[in-house]
């Protein structure tokens, strides 16, 4: 079973990913994981990798896909991955191609969660952080008891400046039209199931359930 998980800022793939792991025993594979564990391990492209990111710079895709390339020969993915993060760009959705027909392996479902942008908008903009404990609320489906004021220490609450209304849309737009061209390329490639995230979170669970049950049926 070799998913790869797609969706924008705040459509919920965090905790989808988190559910797909535990109930399938798969690895949760995400960019910024593989990146640390190649330059912890040292490996030769790990170290490759932060000579890039020490300056500040894009890791070249050559060496993205290198380091993709170890992590799904490892062990753990013999039954099967959920890569998160990757691919970003098509060249890099055909390298993953050409790279698991090297390992004889093949994808199965391209699942893109799927949430308007109003919707995002309400989601992103809506958390609030306390100043003293750092808990965090959502005016929508976690408010405080008391409109600004922490539940737990009594604490100031206050918006992050990365969550205010214009930041959050610049993202989401960003994100969309890097995100798009990905999405026609796995629709013609016939790897794409779109599922709305809009649903309840268990509902949401179940549709990617019934997916993966058609694969193992």
């Amino acid at each position: 079973m070799n998913l790869v998980l797609m969706g924008l800022p705040g459509a919920g793939k965090g905790t989808q990913a988190e559910k797909i792991v535990a109930k399938y025993d798969i690895p949760h594979i995400s960019t910024g994981d593989m990146f640390r564990a190649a330059i912890k391990e040292e490996t030769d492209l790990g170290l490759k990798a932060k000579s890039f990111m020490d300056k500040g710079e894009l890791v070249p895709d050559e060496v993205t896909i290198g380091i993709v390339k170890e992590r799904l020969s490892k062990d753990d993915c013999k039954k099967g991955f959920l890569l998160d993060g990757f691919p970003r760009t098509v060249p890099q959705a055909e390298a993953l191609e050409q790279l698991l027909n090297d390992l004889e392996k093949g994808l199965d479902y391209v699942i893109h969660i799927e949430v308007d942008k109003s919707v995002l908008m309400e989601r992103l903009t809506g958390r609030r952080i306390c100043k003293d404990c750092g808990a965090t609320y959502h005016l929508v489906f976690n408010p405080p008891a008391k409109e600004g004021v922490c539940d737990r220490c009594g604490g100031e609450l206050y918006q992050r400046a990365d969550d205010n209304a214009e930041t959050v849309q610049n993202r989401l737009e960003v994100n969309m039209k890097q995100m798009q061209p990905l999405l026609d390329f796995y629709q013609e490639k016939g790897y794409l199931r779109n599922i709305n995230g809009q649903q309840d979170i268990q509902v949401v669970f179940q549709e990617i359930e019934k997916l993966v049950g058609d694969l193992r049926a």
